[in-house]
């Protein structure tokens, strides 16, 4: 499946899920606020259920969804490790220290505590980039599955992924996070409904992102 029909697909199935379905739309939005439960919802469209699952059990949705954060922020701890170790190891607290004490020169500081922000934040989006691309296949692996352990099971998300194909989930995972920066950009511009315009369409861009990870797994499975 090429990235053209994973995208008519995945967009296909968030228009089927929703478009006329407004009491399951209205449901979906207040469970993007309660975080959890929105993340519980992902899951089970990450199972490869078709047509998207009407929402229910929120109890069982709530706790599933409190895993996956929890699968989430297990991946981005290193990232956060090292990205607060180049910040320390580029004179980041340092230069912070003294640019909060009375110091003669307080604009060289400012300069260098962003220079070493501007450096650790870029080494931080690179490592959790390259985790990130693990825990999506995980994550599917954990819905599939139901065991929180096959999230980490490298062995067999590295193989997966080599299924796929390394060059192929890179471009795939790319090309689905520039289609969701230009929707949120686009939103971006437009004052004061904006934000709730993306509240709206939060469990659009759910489903379908869902659906998109659902259907990469498939094909290294």
């Amino acid at each position: 499946m090429g990235i053209g029909e994973l995208l008519s697909d995945s967009f296909g199935y968030a228009n089927e899920g929703l478009f006329g379905k407004w009491v399951r739309w209205i449901i979906l939005i207040i469970a993007s606020i309660i975080f959890p439960l929105i993340m519980g919802y992902s899951l089970r469209i990450m199972k490869g259920t078709t047509p998207a699952p009407e929402p229910g059990e929120y109890l069982g949705m709530f706790i599933d969804g409190i895993k996956m954060l929890i699968i989430e922020i297990v991946y981005m701890i290193i990232p956060i490790i090292i990205g607060v170790a180049i910040f320390a190891l580029s004179g980041g607290f340092g230069s912070a220290a003294m640019f909060g004490m009375n110091v003669e020169n307080p604009a060289a500081y400012m300069g260098m505590l962003l220079a070493s922000f501007g450096i650790s934040m870029i080494i931080f989006i690179i490592v959790a980039f390259i985790f990130s691309l693990f825990a999506i296949i995980g994550m599917v692996r954990f819905a599939r599955t139901g065991s929180m352990g096959q999230a980490f099971a490298f062995g067999e998300i590295t193989n997966t992924i080599g299924k796929i194909g390394w060059g192929s989930y890179l471009i795939a995972l790319i090309v689905l996070f520039i289609v969701i920066f230009i929707i949120y950009a686009v939103l971006g511009l437009i004052p004061v409904i904006g934000g709730i315009i993306n509240l709206i369409i939060a469990p659009y861009i759910v489903m379908m992102t869902s659906r998109y990870y659902s259907l990469i797994y498939d094909q290294g499975a």
